[in-house]
């Protein structure tokens, strides 16, 4: 019985629509790459009106799917709802708010009250905005607006003036490109409205405005105060000038904004710059593979914590018995043997290096550094490798700091005090999520988190350091909301999730709502540290795959015919595979002694040229309170194949 109801229901339904589609629509075979746009342009009817029709096609269209066209009236082409009371408008690329305002004669507090989202998230290609009533358009010829011009003062900037009037320093080179290179006394800016509608062109270095243009002294209580800024560490050789042109701002507005400037500027001071500014990213070095050079005698140093009378003076366990339960000592003994296999590599290659071995008897606060470098002279080392506890290697660095022998920190990523002769070879916490978000923003992505709120060290880093990422709104409980989520999503850029949660219902509903988005967006999940619940039985590996999830690494897996090489000898001389610690060991000794082999210091070397040994890079860069770390960081992610790849 309830079968049968159900087939006239769905028969007189049809039969409906039927009749509905020959008295007043017509269809579309949506076409490869059609937007709801075109499709509305070409019937001459509004994107809500189509999508009134076909609601299934507000998650997006599918080529070849069929679309219900109502018959244009052939009237003005603007969707007005039952109640008369607004208007809905589809955002187009390269669309403002401005120019959607003045097409629609609304203001802006009244389009962003129709639109509460707009405050949030901004404008984003492909919305559909509610137009409140009391529109003034009535046809589609242009509206002739006024036209607000600024004539430059002296002392003025670019960014004076972009405050002055609330908008960006972009927005006003956009309206002005002949200012991009400087700001010349007198110019006239044009600062909002198009004076080639107007008639003839105005001649910019006029004094005198004509009667339809006006040059309009902005309200103050009509512009925006909100202003964000940026911290900015100044960098060797910078002055009060370079910093003003790089801020767009006068040298007294630099100062007044950062009053330290005042006593002048040094290196490695915080300054205050605003956000909107784009800053120099700091030049990348190239990586090289580094070849023998010199014929030069050089001295390196292994400094390892074997603890050997710790060893000889144990009366309870035995040797075999203490390498079975001591974890740092089997991590020293793999270091150790992955540095013995670089330095049979090195002696191959004809490298005349003298190395030398000593037992830093360490612990985490205690050492015979002070002994072991004056015993052996080690101020004459051409570079030291070690020891482990970073304590022990600041302790190392400071005795040898006048001397600037290079001291290489192997395995510590902390770091507390810094030296000129410092080199952490481990990228720090701060610089692998960084590198992640600098490879995002390298391919032009459309950032978006979803972070847990407890995770609030992470909510916290990103809103300091990454302003430009957009966060997704949570549930009242906690959870992922999937409209809220596709609602921050461009169609014209990979949108990257940045997924920060252990907590399991909120990493598969994050997931379920970028795969049921793929259709429409370019997407892929990102994390930014290890997260052990991915590993776990409720997370599908296969939908991992699809999302391509992708993470930095201090470190990769490497085939290469170079690495097979490395693990068939060290698997020759020990009987067993290398683990990560004997494949460090191998990479920073083998590293090290190339770089001795050249006809110039170690710490020339690392200002000039990135290396990449078998698992790891090496990529130095001065800090502003002294010393060198590494931010060689992979980009990995998971392929459709199932294997583990490098994103280039």
């Amino acid at each position: 019985m309830m079968k049968y109801f159900f087939a006239i229901c769905i028969t007189a339904l049809f039969f409906n629509n039927s009749v509905f589609s020959q008295e007043k629509t017509i269809t579309h075979k949506v076409g490869k790459g059609e937007t709801m746009s075109q499709i509305a342009i070409k019937y001459n009817v509004t994107p809500y009106d189509i999508y009134q029709l076909n609601p299934d096609a507000l998650s997006g269209l599918k080529p070849n799917s069929i679309l219900l066209i109502p018959k244009s009236s052939g009237k003005q082409k603007v969707a007005v709802h039952a109640n008369a009371k607004a208007i809905t408008h589809e955002v187009a690329p390269k669309e403002t708010l401005y120019g959607i305002e003045k097409k629609y004669g609304v203001s802006d507090e009244a389009l962003k009250q129709a639109n509460p989202f707009l405050e949030k998230d901004g404008l984003q290609i492909g919305q559909t905005l509610a137009i409140p009533s009391g529109i003034k358009q009535k046809n589609t010829t242009p509206v002739q607006t006024k036209v607000v011009y600024h004539d430059v003062l002296p002392k003025e900037t670019k960014y004076s003036i972009a405050k002055k009037y609330g908008i960006t320093i972009e927005e006003l080179e956009k309206k002005n490109p002949e200012i991009v290179s400087n700001l010349p006394v007198g110019y006239r800016l044009i600062i909002k409205g198009n004076p080639e509608n107007l008639g003839p062109k105005v001649d910019k270095t006029a004094t005198v405005v004509e009667a339809k243009k006006e040059i309009i002294k902005p309200s103050p209580e009509k512009v925006s105060t909100a202003v964000h800024y940026l911290n900015y560490v100044v960098k060797p050789k910078e002055t009060l000038y370079s910093l003003s042109k790089m801020a767009g701002m006068g040298q007294e507005e630099l100062i007044t904004l950062n009053p330290a400037l005042s006593q002048g500027v040094v290196e490695g001071m915080v300054l205050k710059f605003p956000a909107t500014i784009n800053i120099p990213q700091e030049a990348k070095k190239e990586y090289a593979v580094i070849s023998k050079k010199s014929n030069g005698r050089k001295k390196l140093v292994l400094l390892l914590p074997f603890n050997i009378s710790k060893i000889e003076g144990d009366t309870v366990n035995s040797t075999a018995m203490r390498l079975k339960k001591d974890k740092f000592l089997n991590m020293t003994l793999d270091f150790y043997a992955g540095a013995l296999v670089a330095i049979d590599s090195a002696k191959q290659l004809g490298l005349v290096i003298d190395v030398n071995v000593f037992d830093s008897q360490e612990t985490k606060n205690t050492s015979k550094i002070d002994a072991l470098i004056k015993e052996n002279n080690l101020e004459n080392s051409d570079a030291i490798i070690g020891p482990f506890y970073q304590n022990n290697v600041e302790k190392t660095a400071e005795l040898l700091n006048v001397n600037q022998v290079p001291v290489i920190s192997p395995l510590s990523k902390d770091t507390a005090l810094s030296f000129s002769n410092m080199f952490q070879t481990v990228p720090t916490a701060t610089t692998v999520k960084n590198a992640m978000f600098d490879f995002m923003r390298s391919k032009n992505g459309n950032i978006v988190a979803v972070v847990d709120k407890k995770k609030e060290s992470v909510i916290q880093f990103i809103k300091e350091n990454h302003k430009d990422v957009k966060f997704s709104t949570l549930t009242a409980n906690g959870g992922v909301s999937a409209e809220n989520l596709k609602s921050l999503f461009v169609k014209d850029k990979i949108n990257y999730v940045v997924m920060e949660t252990g907590n399991t219902g909120m990493i598969k509903s994050t997931m379920a709502a970028m795969l049921s988005a793929m259709a429409t967006y370019k997407v892929q999940l990102v994390i930014l540290e290890p997260n052990e619940t991915l590993d776990t039985d409720e997370i599908s590996f296969v939908n991992l795959t699809k999302l391509k999830l992708m993470y930095p690494s201090v470190s990769r897996e490497n085939e290469s015919p170079e690495a097979l090489v490395f693990e068939k000898e060290f698997k020759k001389k020990n009987k067993s595979y290398p683990s990560v610690f004997a494949t460090r060991g191998f990479d920073i000794t083998f590293d090290t002694m190339m770089r001795l082999s050249q006809d110039k210091k170690y710490q020339e070397t690392i200002d000039n040229t990135a290396t990449e040994q078998v698992d790891n890079k090496f990529e130095f860069y001065k800090k502003e309170d002294g010393g060198y770390i590494n931010k060689g960081v992979y980009i990995l992610y998971y392929d459709i194949d199932l294997t583990i790849k490098e994103a280039n």
